[in-house]
Order: C-alpha cells, then structure tokens, then sequence
C-alpha cells in the first residue's frame, strides 16, 4: 500500500519563496492567487504564519483540520498557525487573504499587553454590521501593501492593529472550544513564542522545553509532527529569517549581523549561513541587490565555494 503524502508546509501557497518585504506580512486578493488554482487552494499548512481570509462576496467551502464549512456570509475565517486548512471558492469570489507571520504577531502581544487570543482558535466570524468597516480595512490594507509610500510600515501596523482588535472582540462573546489538537498546538505556539523572545540568546534546547513544561525529546516530536524538522532546527530557521531580512534591509555589516544574532565571531556565524543558504552573506546581499535592480544573478557552486 502506498505510504499517505505528507501535507505540504508554504510560506505562501505553491511558493518556496521568502517574505518579499520587511514587514513580515503578506496581503492580496483571493482571485490573485486561486484564480490560478481553479479557485482550489488544495489541504495544506503554514507553520509560521497565521492567515485571516476574508470573503466579501461569493462562496466558500472551507476545510479546516478535516471539518468543511460552507460559508456564503461577509465572514473573517481565522486559520492559526500549524491547522490544516483548504479552500474551494466560487469563481469570481471577492475578498483578501492576510498572511501574519509569527515574530510580526510577538510584536502585538507585547503591543497589546496580553496574548491576541483569538488568533489561537479556528473560527468564522461573521461581520454583520461591520462590513463596510472590515471591507475597508482590507481593501486599504491591500492598497498600502502594494505601494511603497512614506512609514508604510507605520500605516500597515496601525489598520492591522485596528482589524486584531475588533477580532478580539468579536471573540470574547463566544466560548472557545478546545481539543487535543488545539492545545498541541497552543504548546508550539507557546516554543515560537520564546524562541521569538530568545533566538538571539543561543540558549539550550532544554530551556525551551522547560518553559513549554515538555522534555527535550517530547518537544522535538512535536516540531517533528508541525513543523517536519527538530526543534534546534526551528530556532537555526528563525536564525536565518533574521539574518536575510537584515542583509536584504539594513546596512549592517557582516561582523555587525555576527554580534547581533549572538554569535561568538563573524567567521563562525559564515559558515552558519553557509550551511542554510549555500552561499555566504555577503553573496547573499549582493544577490539581493542585483534582484532589486533587475539584474539577477545565479552562482556557480564553485565560486560559491
């Protein structure tokens, strides 16, 4: 019998690809990507990244971890982190698709002085009377997103702030439902979150899973079932994603990137870059650069060497 296909894990669906801004946030329409699907965004997962959909017009068949819902109402549909999900809309649905990464929503915790707990819970919420308000929202959210204005980072935080606070407030009028899955989930949502707070600090494995309350090896079955690496692996990756996004967005030199990532010596943190990336970080910017400018390069293995 033929062995089950594991469900893919993307950034962003059918893509490999890196967040292609520094804000850590991703917005589009739903024709912009499903059109190209057939309007079928097959079962998958994210496992760094919660994602808010919001269908404003037509129909969806929502599958979340295996339960589908169909859903013709203005609806705000909440998919956390690391829940299996998939969506089969009516051609020609109208609405956006909004992609969080998970250090972007470590920053709105501490924002908001307490843990954004409706992003924990798949849920529908129905917008009612809100509509014109939540459609305006991400219709200006999309429009920001897309250009490059002044403290547009500034702008994007504030209506995100804006649309997770009247989430959260639709939440604490229903009473959340928890389950096995969901608090396994909560476990690992708990591991991102300290090694968001600490992945700079170069801790031990065994500080993590004491403060999940788990033991090293119980921790790194679950990274294991959620994530399809180790949990050391998990802090390298969050590692990386910092120092890509420093070498694309800052002018931090490479001994500067060294010390602020918790390296010992820049040497060190090179071939740590080396070893993820297959080429070092200077390379990397350079590469970033050229892309920027049009100019795209592509690297001989040896020269890489």
């Amino acid at each position: 019998m033929a062995q089950p296909s594991p469900i893919p894990v993307f950034k962003l669906y059918g893509e490999h690809m890196g967040w292609p801004t520094p804000e850590l946030l991703h917005c589009e329409s739903i024709h912009q990507r499903s059109s190209l699907y057939e309007w079928h965004i097959r079962v998958h997962q994210h496992a760094e990244l919660v994602q808010l959909l919001y269908l404003h017009k037509g129909q969806a068949e929502i599958e979340i971890e295996g339960k589908r819902t169909v859903v013709t109402e203005a609806s705000v549909q909440i998919v956390p982190a690391l829940c299996v999900h998939g969506f089969r809309f009516s051609p020609g649905t109208q609405g956006y698709v909004l992609s969080l990464a998970l250090p972007l929503l470590a920053r709105f915790d501490t924002e908001y002085d307490r843990q954004l707990s409706v992003l924990n819970q798949p849920r529908c919420v129905t917008v009612k009377r809100s509509r014109r308000h939540i459609a305006t929202l991400f219709s200006t959210l999309l429009d920001e997103y897309q250009q490059d204005n002044d403290a547009r980072e500034l702008m994007l935080h504030a209506m995100l702030s804006a649309l997770l606070v009247w989430l959260n407030r639709q939440s604490q009028q229903q009473g959340p439902t928890e389950d096995r899955s969901a608090r396994r989930r909560a476990v690992m949502r708990n591991f991102s979150r300290h090694v968001e707070s600490h992945y700079r600090e170069h801790l031990p494995l065994s500080d993590y899973a004491q403060a999940v309350g788990l033991s090293a090896t119980h921790l790194n079955y679950l990274c294991h079932e959620f994530y399809g690496c180790s949990a050391l692996s998990v802090l390298h990756q969050r590692i990386m994603l910092e120092a890509r996004r420093s070498l694309q967005y800052t002018s931090m030199t490479i001994t500067q990137l060294s010390d602020y990532l918790g390296f010992t010596d820049a040497t060190y943190f090179s071939r740590f870059f080396r070893r993820y990336e297959k080429m070092s970080p200077k390379l990397f910017r350079e590469n970033m650069s050229n892309i920027k400018s049009g100019t795209s390069i592509t690297y001989n293995e040896k020269l890489i060497k």
